[in-house]
């Protein structure tokens, strides 16, 4: 078949007894490729890894640092989780489709005035962030239903919890998968499938690196002066200083993934506890006028400050507390 064809040599090696199959989308780099990795090299040899992305082309990364785990407890396939072919053609490369684990890590993202964003870009993170996501569930859900086990992960974000000012669109992809997935999980349990959601905040990845250095090149057509002066000589020089000062690496992440996989979880898995008291500051008033506000004063009021803040934050936090993640357990 095509999807066979388009398996590399070496690269289908099938899951031993005993074996976890794990099956992780978005794996040619970040956060999806250090998952792959460090899965593959677990010492206890308890799961084979299938990494998948859209273009093997991009598979050097991930081979490099797979080692010797290529085509043992890692193997590649093609996956590209907006088109319903390639999900049923990817599962149905798998022995018997059995797949164990599920982790939705394949994402976009988008950030930028609302006024200068087409709708079809738009469009595109919803594909890909809420669409994907729920066609590779779609897929392996029901074989897991009938085995009565599986464990489903989606990577999620902590602007699921709580929207972030020029990130709307993204905000909102990941607030729709919060709710999909706060919605199955009562069905699933039932079934004995396990939904997992991973809430990262900034993760320091080339993805996110790349996407603010072009979006600061980029024209916001459509945006009042006053809106493009906030975007870019507040909020983008403030998110910089956050990525350098809070931001966990995609290994700080992975291991909180490796964890959920190998225990039983929570529903939901903040990684970064510096930003649990932004998510308590929600829920502490149902009105949502606390938390508005809040957001407000920082960027309107306390923008020109951010950068000094964050610089003594920088200095004063324990690197310790900036590494550490919350554990599953």
């Amino acid at each position: 078949s095509l999807y066979i064809l388009l398996i590399l040599p070496g690269s289908t090696a099938m899951a031993s007894p005993g074996q976890k199959v794990v099956l992780i989308t978005g794996c040619s780099s970040g956060i999806g490729l250090r998952m792959a990795v460090m899965l593959a090299k677990d010492e206890q040899k308890r799961y084979h890894v299938i990494a998948t992305m859209r273009d093997l082309k991009r598979k050097d990364k991930l081979v490099e640092a797979a080692g010797d785990t290529y085509g043992k407890t890692l193997s590649l396939a093609v996956l590209d989780v907006c088109s319903d072919e390639s999900v049923k053609q990817c599962i149905n490369g798998i022995k018997d489709r059995h797949v164990d684990v599920l982790i939705n890590n394949a994402g976009i993202g988008l950030v930028g005035p609302v006024e200068s964003i087409p709708i079809e870009e738009m469009k595109k993170v919803f594909e890909t962030n809420v669409f994907g996501v729920i066609r590779m569930i779609k897929e392996v859900m029901p074989d897991m239903k009938k085995r009565k086990g599986g464990h489903i992960i989606v990577v999620s974000s902590v602007m699921g919890l709580q929207g972030v000012v020029f990130n709307d669109v993204y905000a909102a992809s990941k607030f729709a998968m919060e709710g999909f997935c706060e919605s199955l999980a009562v069905q699933l349990l039932k079934f004995n499938v396990i939904l997992s959601l991973i809430e990262p905040g900034p993760v320091h990845t080339e993805f996110e690196a790349k996407m603010i250095q072009e979006v600061k090149q980029r024209e916001c057509p459509g945006a009042d002066p006053d809106t493009v002066n906030y975007f870019k000589n507040v909020y983008l020089p403030s998110s910089i200083d956050i990525f350098e000062v809070l931001g966990q690496t995609p290994d700080d992440i992975a291991k909180v993934s490796t964890s959920i996989v190998s225990s039983r979880p929570r529903f939901r898995n903040l990684t970064n506890p510096m930003y649990t008291p932004i998510v308590a500051l929600k829920y502490a008033d149902e009105t949502g006028g606390l938390s508005v506000h809040a957001f407000y004063h920082m960027l309107f009021n306390l923008g020109p400050l951010m950068h000094v803040s964050m610089t003594a934050m920088k200095y004063l936090t324990c690197g310790c507390l900036r590494s550490r993640t919350i554990s599953p357990n």
